[in-house]
């Protein structure tokens, strides 16, 4: 029954995509409105979702700016202004979407930028791409390109554009003149929905024209959501016309003043200009990936994995201490909130491409390790307790009907090896007495005082959410119990490399926290567990990442059993990333393929393959995923482990059909691994 539905989902897929011909590019030339999921291009700080329709944009989201509204009655993402939104009139009609034709749109993920193009009708060829500056945290760029098959007159307009969710908006327009340069500033300024945050968005005019030749800008107001700045402008038969238009988008959770910064970080894009800007960005996403996975004898999964990798590195920026949600800078999903998807899934992958990028992901946690000892202080325990949804400040952000939010206490361990594994692959002694060290002592005293104490191997962990989140309110549940005795271990380690004698009783609870089993043998989920289907892994992971279970039959035994109980639908992609990756250190590469396959696959969505939570699901992007899947390739094909003393490489197996796995550019020396 499972391969019969696996065959229809690649069949359905088969329909949807076409063969991968290029490993940096996914293109779409069939646009079809009705079914089409939005690709993002971002640069850890801004998150740009595109449109169909033509010079549009569908969604502009900041990371770090919250605020309460919507559902929940918690902190949300919200949207920014759609501050590339565009409109382009030739001879005094508006472009719009029914009279085009040969609409194309491709993601260039080499070097983060999405092209459209089409024509219109038999007056010109156009093409907009867009950025989000990796160099300029706040900062984008349109870049337009009309040539005209006729003589023709164009009019371009940057509209500005407040959700409605934002309050009291103020529309500036201004002009600064100077001897060399003209610039032109449409700006707007929102109070978010409580009023907590200022939110500013401001853009600019890029014109190759030399100074005194540019065309003249003029402002409107349309209403108090919208205003323009357009210009005008002949085109003759043949030639090509470009402009570009920049613009910063900037909340006073990111600075103190950020009307005025909005506008001066709009003037540096200006004063830079187009060519520099560009080449800038460029730059720094070649140097990005220095660190890439490549696959040699398998398009299509090239081509997969580098949109993962992509997205990993849009979604996470160097500098900030700010972490992703599962949904990363895709949209509004999970309210922007920060999970365990954060330090599970994303951090590993991460941590061996970029150790400086998953570095942000660990100082988010030590920054809000101070709401975590309150967290678990009001729970009645000591040390710190992280919450299961963590937006701006740390507090617990889980929508009250959750239960996970007072319940899924694993968080805590989950952070606590995020924190570990970034000082196992650095190396950083200084880093992990400063951060590394309080997140893991603080976390083992929550331990300690969360267990309780009914005799020799019995210090048990009652009443949680387990990893797999249809068990609720269970006793002893394997992956908290098996994370949590990780946690005290880890902590106790961190001591002796620090010269501080650790907490005697640390070692005393790992050792009395049980990891139960059932009759066949099976390492049983939790306490009341007999044989119900699962949502996500969890008993597994106690092989990878926490390396709880090492013996090689057992493991095998574990993946079998649990593998059966896996539903078709409606469980996320992560699961089956650890089947693929514990089959490939089995020595199992088709298995580890066919699950490889199977965790991403059929959760893809038209016309970029952008991965949904769960099969079939229309919910993208799910980075969360996209980090399970890039650990099988790493940790499970490249057989990369963590260690003690740094990363080193185990045995693995490749799937057939691959000739060889090159991981490049791997940790803090870069180091290049290799299996044919």
């Amino acid at each position: 029954m499972l391969k019969r539905l696996l065959f229809a989902n690649l069949l359905l897929i088969a329909y949807h995509f076409s063969p991968a011909q290029d490993p940096w590019k996914i293109t779409a030339d069939k646009i079809d409105p009705s079914n089409y999921y939005g690709v993002t291009v971002a640069n850890g700080m801004i998150g740009i979702v595109s449109s169909p329709e033509p010079f549009k944009v569908k969604d502009v989201v900041l990371a770090g700016a919250y605020d309460l509204y919507g559902r929940g009655r918690v902190s949300n993402f919200l949207r920014s202004f759609n501050l590339l939104n565009m409109k382009l009139s030739i001879d005094e009609k508006e472009i719009a979407a029914k009279e085009i034709s040969n609409m194309k749109q491709e993601l260039d993920m080499h070097h983060a930028n999405f092209i459209s193009s089409f024509d219109y009708g038999d007056k010109a060829s156009v093409s907009y791409t867009y950025y989000a500056l990796r160099q300029l945290p706040y900062t984008v760029l349109m870049d337009v390109s009309i040539t005209a098959k006729k003589d023709i007159s164009i009019i371009g307009s940057s509209v500005m554009e407040a959700p409605d969710a934002l309050k009291d908006v103020q529309n500036y327009y201004n002009e600064i003149d100077r001897p060399h340069v003209l610039i032109s500033l449409l700006t707007s300024s929102a109070k978010s929905p409580t009023g907590k945050l200022l939110m500013c968005a401001s853009t600019t005019f890029l014109f190759n024209e030399m100074h005194g030749q540019e065309p003249r800008v003029l402002h409107e107001m349309w209403d108090n959501n919208m205003h323009l700045m357009k210009f005008s402008k002949k085109i003759k038969a043949g030639e090509t016309y470009h402009f570009s238009i920049a613009g910063s988008s900037i909340t006073s959770a990111h600075h103190d003043d950020p009307l005025n910064e909005g506008e001066r970080l709009t003037i540096f894009a200006k004063l830079q200009g187009r060519e520099r800007l560009i080449m800038f960005h460029n730059n720094a996403w070649d140097e990005l990936w220095k660190s890439d996975i490549a696959i040699n004898g398998d398009a299509q999964a090239q081509q997969d994995v580098h949109s993962m990798i992509y997205h990993l590195y849009s979604f996470v920026r160097e500098g900030t201490s700010l972490s992703p949600s599962p949904m990363g800078l895709s949209g509004l999903g999970y309210n922007g909130h920060v999970f365990w998807d954060a330090d599970l899934w994303m951090f590993p992958s991460l941590l061996v491409l970029h150790p400086e990028l998953a570095k942000s992901v660990i100082d988010y946690r030590y920054e809000r390790l101070e709401a975590a000892k309150q967290n678990a202080f009001a729970n009645g325990y000591k040390g710190a307790m992280y919450p299961w949804e963590s937006a701006g400040t740390g507090v617990e952000e889980t929508p009250v009907w959750a239960l996970s939010g007072p319940f899924e206490h694993h968080i805590s361990a989950d952070v606590a090896l995020a924190a570990w594994s970034y000082y196992c692959v650095t190396q950083d002694k200084i880093w992990l007495k400063e951060k590394g060290w309080p997140i893991l002592s603080a976390t083992a005293d929550f331990w300690a005082s969360r267990v309780e104490r009914n005799g020799n191997g019995h210090y048990d962990i009652k009443n949680v959410v387990a990893a797999d989140e249809w068990a609720e309110n269970v006793d002893n549940n394997a992956f908290t119990n098996a994370a949590a005795k990780a946690n005290l271990q880890n902590a106790t380690e961190a001591a002796k490399i620090l010269g501080i004698v650790p907490d005697a009783d640390w070692m005393n609870v790992a050792n009395n926290i049980p990891i139960l089993k059932m009759e066949n043998g099976v390492t049983k989920e939790h306490a009341a567990y007999h044989g119900e289907g699962i949502k996500q892994a969890d008993v597994n992971l106690l092989a990878y990442p926490l390396k709880e279970i090492t013996d090689v039959a057992q493991i095998k035994k574990d993946l079998e059993y649990y593998e059966t109980r896996v539903p078709n639908e409606g469980t996320p992609a992560m699961t089956q990333a650890v089947f693929a990756l514990l089959y490939s250190r089995l020595g199992d590469g088709e298995k580890a393929y066919h699950f490889f396959k199977d965790a991403y696959e059929p959760n893809l969505n038209p016309p970029f393959r952008v991965i949904a939570e769960t099969k079939g699901g229309t919910n993208p992007y799910f980075a969360t995923g996209a980090g399970g899947i890039l650990q099988s390739m790493l940790m499970g094909f490249g057989g990369l482990e963590i260690t003690p003393k740094g990363i080193i490489q185990i045995k693995s197996k490749l799937p057939a059909n691959w000739k060889s796995l090159t991981l490049i550019g791997i940790g803090e020396e870069k180091k290049n691994y290799s299996v044919k």
